[in-house]
Formats: structure tokens, C-alpha cells, sequence
């Protein structure tokens, strides 16, 4: 069917929904071509999209439809006895969408196990893993604007799904059509088919964060903290998490304290961004705090923020990183914990910077892919090898750190804890986290990373991203600001070469990633966003002087950067 085919089959389909038939009520060609030109993609980060009624959008329809080829492709691969975990944040729509997929999930005889109350992605991860589940799904979009929402899908082992999974789940959901009759929630949950999770597997996850992060002793915490969880599903867990920590001088940010999905005062959710903890940034300059936290929605990432000279410091991702490597490997040492095989994990597109901290410490440093799943999967090596002490970190420029084995994604509550603990260690010091941060420039050099996005909406716009790429595949930048190109690692061929002919193969999983290394200390990255519509540039320098370093993201970066200027059109 064409697009306008589509249209009047679900506005006579959804004539009943008053929401979504006022969605589609007297909208133009455009918007009825870019709402049915496509079905939502369905992939290792599951499914997101704009809320809404359509093909691409999310919806009731679109959600049931992909729970139900998911619960086909477990019935097949799983059989008698398949049980689901789901968790969802506070996203516009979440709840509905988990209790949707719960109906599917339980129809095909699968038990469900549902949070009773909005959670954190991590704990979603934690529960699959202790209720032993055969999967698990979160609702949540992450930190997109508020007109998205989100479906990811665990599998067994609390990871997001690999790839293969992912095509034959896809290939299940092309067989599914989009309005089957979705069961009664209530009457599943008075049969049992789902079941809501218990105060056991909630207080368990706070703990388990808690065992991993807290520093041993009966020390002094007399840290003092501002705290937002930007309107999403971390207020609870990380504030009792820290409560029981012995952080008891925490202020809330009241306008982003209670969960409400159209984010009210930040339009953009996410901690990586400073004007999404513009809120948050005033209080602690108000307070005088030594620190800011704020997680994300979903409770998976956490920024930070100083005060340095009477003004904030915005933490990196990559710096914070680095220093909870170090702050790891230097109370290990102290404590006489130190294992005799250590180990931390990274994303090829992470600083690195912090290869000469595990240098520095003997830790052997893992390079993987970008996405977290790809970290679980070291763990579950070590799992396999009955050497997880081993593991220290595994962490994402993005504001994704894992400091615990417990779960197998990115986790906001354990690392809140963490970087608490951290900044309290260094308060006794006499010394903040900027300042921290600072000593470990001076000792390995001053690191800069930096990344340009660019968005590109609609059909349009993915095309033009495939040929981005492709164009920067097959003719790749000889030279960016007077540096020459070395080496080329193209990760969807598996396979590296530099430019006197030299060729090997690359061991990673095959992915659209383009990595260029230029002499000078310059890389360059090339990656199409797995979540949103958008084209990322990563950028790694290394100068003698911040100064420096920052005079090359300037030029570098921007509508009008180098690389943007020649190579993103």
C-alpha cells in the first residue's frame, strides 16, 4: 500500500482511540508521508520514534505489533516456562506502552514481570538477571526531546540484544500485523500471567549498586550535593542510594524533582548538554555545593558539574571517566584490593587518555564498540573465566559508566554513589573534582575530546546520512588542519589500513563506524547515531596546554569546522 493507502486504513483503525484519531485528523500530504512512508526501525537499541499515530511513529499499535513478533521469536527459541521482565520511566505514554507490551507478552503465555512504579533502565537489566529471565524490555526514549518514546530489548544475560537476535526478532514482526486484539492487562494480572516485582528485587538493586561504589569504612561524609534527576525515574533510587550512604546534605532541584515527561524546563533532557542542567548549575552556585549530579529519564547516565574560582565546571564524560578509573585503582592500592588481573573496558570512540591511566596502574584496557551491551559482554567473559573481580570499569564518552557486575548497562545509581564517594575522598584532600582533574592533565598530558552532530530529519535525511558515510568510505580525508592521514579503520568491512598499503583485520563486530587517525595526536571518528537521526564526528586531540588544545576544537568543531566545512555537506 502507498502511504495515503495507509493513512485511511489506520484512521479508520484507530477511529476509536480519541488521541490518536485527532493525530491524524485533517494533516497534510507531508506529514502523512513522512508518518507512513516507513515502519519504525527495530534494531539493537530496539524501537524509538516520534509519539504519535502512523507506521513511524510510537503508539499502542506500533508497541503491540513489536512485542508480539518478540514473543514469537521467544515462545520458538525459549519454549514452556519464558518469563519478561519490564520497566519503563517517565516518559509521556510509558506506562501505558509497558502494560501494552505486558498484555501481549502474557497473551502468548509468557510471564511478566512488571515494575509498579516508574524505574531506572538499570534496574531492568538487574531484574532480567535475578528473576532469570529469558528477556527484558524498558520503555524509554533516554534523554531525546519529549516527543519521543522508546523500546529496548534485553536478553538473557541483561544485555541489549546482539544483532542477530535483533534481525530475527525483525523478521517476526514483519509476519505480525498492527492491530491484533491486545489482551485485557487486569485480567492477566488477576490470572498471574504478570505479576508486579517486589520490594526484594527494588531494595536488592540499590544494594547491589551500593556494594560496588561505597568505599569500606566508617568515614566521614560530609559532602554537599545538588541533585536533579531532570524530571525522570532516578529521583528514588539514587537518593536512597545515597541516603544510605551517609550523603545526607542533598538539595533537590524542585522544578525537576517529580517525573513528568514533557520536561518541562529542559526541552532537551540530557546531562551531556549544559542547558539542560541550567537549573541545576544556579542552585549550585547558590549553595555553594562541592558537586552537581543529574541523571538522565531513565536513570542510566549521570553528568556533573563543579564550582571552580566561584563558577561551575562542567565534567566531561571522558574526564569523569578517567577519574573514576584512577580513584578506582588508587583506593584498590591503598586498600590492598587491587586484583592480579585488572581490568576496564572502553568505546573506540572514548579519550585516550585512558590508556595511560590503565597504563599507569597495569590495568589491561578493553576497546569495544559503542554501546553498552558490548560492555556486558566483557563482563560475562570474565563471568565465564570466574574472574569477574577483575573488572573494575567499563565506560562511554556519552555519560555511561558501569561500575558494577550486577547489572550489564550503563548505571546512574551506582555511579552517583561512586562519583560521591570520589568527590568526598578528594574533599578530605582539600581538593575538588576540577582540581582532580587538573593534576591528571598535568601528569598525562592535556586530552581534548569533542563531538559535532548533525541531525537529519525524515527519508531525506537518512539517505543523505548513507552517503555521508559512503562518501567518506571511499574517499576519505587525506589531511584535516595541516595533519596527514595514517590509518583507516572501517568497522563495517572489518578492516584497517594505512597508507603505504598495509592492511589487517579488525576483530570487532561489523559496524557503520569510520575511524581516522591523523599524525599530530588528531582522530577522527565518523558515526551514525543507533538511537536518533543524526550524523556524529567524533574528535580526539592531544596538545602541550589547554589553551592549545582548546584552539583545535574551536577550529575543528562547529557549522563552519574543518571537517564539518569539507567532509559534512
Amino acid at each position: 500500500m502507498n502511504t495515503n493507502e495507509l493513512y485511511n486504513v489506520w484512521k479508520k483503525a484507530v477511529a476509536g482511540d480519541a488521541q490518536l484519531a485527532a493525530d491524524l485528523d485533517g494533516i497534510n500530504e507531508e506529514e502523512i508521508f513522512d508518518r507512513f512512508y516507513r515502519e519504525l526501525d527495530f534494531g539493537t537499541a530496539g524501537l524509538r520514534g516520534v509519539l504519535g499515530a502512523g507506521t513511524n511513529r510510537m503508539n499502542i499499535y506500533t508497541v503491540a505489533r513489536a512485542s508480539a513478533g518478540i514473543a514469537k521469536y521467544i515462545c520458538e527459541t525459549a519454549g514452556e516456562g519464558a518469563s519478561l521482565a519490564i520497566a519503563y520511566d517517565s516518559r509521556n505514554n510509558s506506562e501505558l506502552f509497558s502494560k501494552t507490551a505486558a498484555a501481549v507478552y502474557a497473551g502468548y503465555g509468557i510471564k511478566v514481570y512488571l515494575y509498579p512504579f516508574l524505574m531506572p533502565t538499570p534496574a531492568l537489566s538487574y531484574a532480567v538477571r535475578n528473576l532469570h529471565c529469558t528477556a527484558g524490555v524498558v520503555v524509554t526514549a533516554s534523554h531525546n526531546p519529549a516527543k519521543y518514546n522508546g523500546y529496548k530489548v534485553y536478553g538473557a544475560d541483561g544485555c541489549q540484544i546482539t544483532e542477530e537476535v535483533a534481525n530475527k526478532i525483525l523478521g517476526k514482526i514483519g509476519e505480525t500485523p498492527y492491530f491484533e486484539e491486545i489482551p485485557s492487562f487486569d485480567k492477566l494480572c488477576a490470572e498471574g500471567t504478570i505479576e508486579y516485582i517486589g520490594d526484594d528485587i527494588i531494595n536488592g538493586f540499590i544494594g547491589d549498586a551500593l556494594e560496588c561504589a561505597k568505599a569500606d569504612g566508617d568515614i566521614e561524609r560530609n559532602l554537599k550535593l545538588v541533585y536533579t534527576p531532570l524530571n525522570g525515574a532516578g529521583r528514588m533510587p539514587v537518593l536512597n542510594a545515597l541516603e544510605w550512604c551517609g550523603f545526607k546534605d542533598v538539595t533537590v532541584v524542585e522544578e525537576q524533582k517529580e517525573p513528568d515527561g514533557n520536561f518541562p524546563t529542559c526541552p532537551y533532557p540530557n546531562p551531556e548538554i549544559k542547558e539542560a542542567l541550567a537549573l541545576g548549575l544556579k542552585l549550585l552556585e547558590e549553595t555553594g555545593a562541592d558537586l552537581l549530579l543529574a541523571t538522565d529519564p531513565d536513570a542510566d547516565r549521570v553528568g556533573t558539574a563543579v564550582l571552580e574560582n566561584g563558577e561551575y565546571r562542567l565534567i566531561s564524560g571522558n574526564e569523569m571517566g578517567i577519574m573514576l578509573l584512577d580513584y578506582i585503582c588508587r583506593k584498590k592500592l591503598e586498600d590492598g584490593t587491587m586484583p592480579k588481573a585488572p581490568m576496564a573496558v572502553k568505546t573506540i570512540v572514548t579519550s585516550d587518555m585512558t590508556n595511560a591511566v590503565a597504563e599507569k596502574y597495569g590495568v589491561r584496557l578493553v576497546d569495544v564498540l559503542t554501546g553498552f551491551k558490548y560492555i556486558g559482554e566483557q563482563i560475562a567473559i570474565l563471568e565465564e573465566q570466574n574472574a569477574v573481580e577483575n573488572y573494575l570499569l567499563g565506560f562511554e564518552e556519552s555519560y555511561g559508566y558501569l561500575c558494577s557486575p550486577f547489572v550489564r548497562d550503563k548505571d546512574a545509581v551506582s555511579t552517583s554513589v561512586l562519583i560521591c564517594e570520589m568527590a568526598n575522598y578528594y574533599k578530605a584532600e582539600g581538593k575538588t573534582l576540577g582540581d582532580r582533574m587538573n593534576e591528571l592533565y598535568a601528569e598525562f598530558g592535556c586530552y581534548k575530546n569533542c563531538v559535532d552532530s548533525f541531525a537529519f530529519e525524515g527519508s531525506a535525511g537518512m539517505d543523505k546520512m548513507k552517503a555521508i558515510m559512503e562518501s567518506l568510505r571511499q574517499n576519505p580525508p587525506k589531511e584535516v588542519m595541516g595533519c596527514k592521514l595514517l590509518k583507516v579503520n572501517d568497522y563495517l568491512k572489518s578492516e584497517s589500513y594505512d597508507m603505504e598499503g598495509n592492511r589487517e583485520v579488525l576483530t570487532l563486530p561489523k559496524s557503520n563506524v569510520l575511524k581516522f587517525t591523523f599524525d599530530g595526536g588528531l582522530g577522527v571518528i565518523a558515526r551514525p547515531s543507533g538511537t536518533e537521526p543524526k550524523l556524529k564526528i567524533y574528535y580526539t586531540i592531544k596538545a602541550d596546554s589547554e589553551e592549545k588544545a582548546n584552539e583545535i576544537v574551536a577550529t575543528l568543531t562547529g557549522k563552519n569546522g574543518e571537517f564539518a566545512t569539507n567532509f559534512v555537506k
